[in-house]
């Protein structure tokens, strides 16, 4: 599927400008992969895929603990979307095929 594959994304956050690597794999209408960043890597849970649109969620420790909640369109070798940042918001995510 559109998804499938190694993504390096970029999520525009208070605190700064954070990347990271998605490496993502669909089955279905279900999504499961990994997120690897500046503070480690961890799996991705309630992945859902529909057409081009995507969605899952991460829970990360560092700078704090905190679920990121993604939201994104793929068109081609990008994505496009959103994630929630619990109490700070939404923040714009942006990627390209690795």
């Amino acid at each position: 599927m559109a998804v499938d594959g190694t993504w390096k994304i970029a999520m525009e956050t208070p605190m700064g400008t954070r990347n990271a690597t998605l490496t993502l794999s669909s089955s279905g209408g279900a999504l499961t992969g990994s997120m690897s960043g500046e503070a480690g890597s961890t799996n991705i849970y309630d992945g859902k895929v529909s057409g081009d649109q995507v969605s899952f969620k991460v829970d990360i420790t560092q700078p704090m603990s905190l679920t990121l909640d993604f939201t994104a369109a793929i068109a081609g070798n990008s994505l496009s979307g959103t994630v929630k940042l619990g109490m700070f918001g939404d923040a714009p995510l942006s990627g390209t095929r690795a």
